[in-house]
């Protein structure tokens, strides 16, 4: 479903992407612009109780991840370094709207329980990553797993953009403590399977 979105979301920002080709903008500028924009908006807004703003200021800066991909392909600017900063990126995007949770369930949103499930969902989330990274860095594929970063931020983001207009936060808890299981899943489904191509090989 998600790539049937991407598919959408891409022909809608194409237009975009040539104008900030246009403009004089780098993937790598939009990558910066992007990523600056979704951590302010977690790590203002959300420790400030503004569940709700938070997750639009965020859900328009996130775009930025697949606006700078179509400026890469359309002006032939594809790189190393580009990929590299993206994936950084990602990684800085996705901990700072984790860890503006963690800020407002652990102080005046007075949940703790919430509070951890975020901060699990950071660390797997984190933790996914790594080893996915580590293991291609030695020669291994773990492109596997159940909870990839596209489904993990989506649910996330759509649930505490609803907590923010009034659903009751047990249900964020729930979606945050499934979405941290089923990373957790996919951290012991990567180590299997780099363990079953290193005795393979």
């Amino acid at each position: 479903m998600l790539k049937h979105a991407r598919a959408f979301f891409s022909a809608v920002f194409t237009p975009l992407a040539r104008l900030l080709l246009r403009l004089g903008l780098t993937p790598n500028a939009v990558t910066i612009i992007g990523t600056l924009g979704v951590s302010l908006g977690a790590l203002i807004l959300y420790p400030l109780g503004q569940l709700f703003w938070g997750t639009v200021v965020i859900t328009l800066f996130v775009f930025s991840d697949l606006i700078d991909g179509l400026m890469a392909r359309l002006g032939d600017r594809r790189s190393v370094l580009g990929g590299f900063l993206d994936s950084v990126s990602d990684r800085v995007q996705d901990s700072a709207v984790f860890l503006g949770l963690m800020l407002w369930f652990f102080g005046e949103g007075d949940s703790y329980w919430i509070g951890v499930a975020a901060a699990l969902c950071m660390i797997l989330g984190l933790l996914v990553s790594y080893i996915r990274a580590r293991a291609e860095s030695e020669g291994y594929d773990a492109n596997t797993g159940i909870a990839e970063r596209p489904e993990r931020m989506v649910l996330a983001l759509v649930f505490t953009g609803f907590v923010g207009l009034g659903l009751p936060p047990a249900v964020l808890l729930v979606v945050l403590t499934l979405l941290a299981a089923a990373s957790l899943v996919t951290v012991i489904q990567r180590i299997t399977t780099v363990i079953r191509q290193a005795q393979a090989g």
